[in-house]
């Protein structure tokens, strides 16, 4: 069996990686001794995220996944702009294994009160900056109502919503009603409110479900901002997978919190509250309840 045999057997544990709205954007093209990753259009999110920020990060993080499963099952593969994986000289040296991949969660729901460690946060190295999530509160509110007032934003978040488990797509892609914590009445009404758009956005949906969030961030906890450091943002995804291992194995769990970023007017003042660029924003913490495990489309059959 070659390792690209061997690679694509395991393909169910790198499909886990993160994607925003958990679109899982990538696309496979296996060939006799490399794996082209390239992304499927129909699951990019031109609307929230334009410049493709995230889209950049999801296709690094994803790399960064398939990596780290080669070197679990001993294969010398590399990365090279494409981005492809390649055969090298040497096995991927990294400290994560396929069971910190499986492990991986992200939780939406409450987390214990308390700052993020210091000397955890040293140990994940440069190129994060630390916030506290109450000097936040204000500004993800502003994001949220940008959000749901949005008209594109609102419907293209819709579109990868799966609030009910009859959702003929409920068990393969998008975010649903478990994996965000809401209740049956919260994702009904989320649910209708969003389908009688933009009827329910004259009548104040935007206030009423930023208002929904504005509880999230008042604790005394932590929000950690990924720097960009003047590599690709491919390879700035590769660097957020890395530290959500790393905080995984100290047994916290991130949340993003892209609309921060994806809101103008909340992301010029990240950058001057921060003194750089931000690529991604999660809050951290240690999870009140153990996080629904996300879905995943089925590996390309053979």
């Amino acid at each position: 069996m070659t390792w690209v045999e061997q690679l694509r057997a395991h393909e169910a544990v790198f499909r886990r990686a993160p994607s925003a709205h958990n679109t899982q954007p990538w696309q496979l093209e296996y060939h006799a001794d490399e794996v082209a990753v390239t992304v499927d259009p129909a699951r990019s999110l031109p609307d929230s995220d334009p410049t493709g920020r995230d889209l950049d990060l999801g296709i690094g993080a994803f790399v960064e996944t398939c990596l780290i499963v080669s070197a679990g099952l001993g294969l010398a593969v590399t990365a090279v702009p494409g981005p492809r994986l390649v055969p090298a000289a040497k096995v991927y040296s990294t400290p994560f294994t396929i069971a910190d991949v499986e492990a991986r969660r992200v939780a939406r729901g409450r987390y214990a009160p308390g700052p993020l460690d210091p000397a955890v946060l040293a140990e994940l190295g440069p190129g994060l900056a630390h916030v506290p999530a109450r000097e936040l509160v204000r500004d993800l509110a502003v994001a949220d109502r940008w959000m749901f007032g949005t008209p594109a934003v609102a419907l293209e978040l819709r579109d990868w919503l799966r609030l009910d488990p009859r959702h003929p797509r409920y068990h393969l892609d998008g975010l649903t009603d478990r994996a965000l914590v809401l209740s049956r009445f919260e994702a009904r009404f989320l649910a209708t409110a969003l389908h009688a758009y933009p009827v329910t956005r004259r009548l104040g949906l935007a206030t009423l479900l930023a208002t929904s969030g504005r509880s999230l961030l008042r604790y005394d906890g932590s929000v950690l901002v990924l720097l960009a450091d003047g590599t690709d943002r491919v390879t700035a995804g590769r660097r957020l997978l890395r530290t959500w291992l790393a905080l995984a194995r100290h047994g916290l769990a991130v949340h993003p919190l892209s609309q921060l970023l994806d809101c103008p007017q909340t992301a010029a003042r990240l950058t001057d509250r921060i003194g750089g660029r931000p690529l991604a924003v999660f809050r951290v913490g240690r999870p009140l309840a153990e996080p629904i495990r996300s879905a995943r489309l089925p590996a390309q059959v053979h």
